[in-house]
């Protein structure tokens, strides 16, 4: 009997299955190889010198790092979530191009698990 395989990729790990079966259930190690990433600004269109915040749904206790990708500099910032999984940090918007979309990459980590979302703002006068 010809049996072909697929292979699918289910969180960092791949899982088989059989053309014309059901694909497989991962592994509670497959399942469990990235953890959950939510975020959202607080103003996705702030004003230049104000402060905006990130808010980050995780993991309880993930650390959480994020990058602001600002027209002309990175600026990453760095907090822990909470029991619950919440976490935010604030960024001063200073004298952010107006118009610019500010793309804000967020990486979150716990134990050797990881995650990553993303969220943006753009600035105005």
């Amino acid at each position: 009997m010809n049996i072909s395989v697929k292979h699918r990729l289910v969180g960092a790990a791949a899982a088989i299955s059989l053309v014309g079966a059901p694909l497989l259930a991962p592994t509670p190690a497959q399942a469990a190889s990235g953890i959950h990433c939510h975020a959202h600004m607080q103003d996705a269109t702030p004003k230049q010198y104000t402060y905006d915040r990130v808010y980050v749904k995780t993991a309880p206790h993930a650390a959480i790092r994020t990058v602001a990708h600002y027209k002309t500099t990175n600026t990453p910032k760095h907090t822990r979530a909470n029991g619950t999984g919440h976490g935010s940090v604030s960024y001063y918007i200073s004298g952010a191009t107006p118009g610019y979309r500010v793309h804000v990459d967020v990486y979150v980590t716990k134990g050797r698990h990881s995650g990553h979302c993303a969220t943006s703002f753009v600035p105005h006068r």
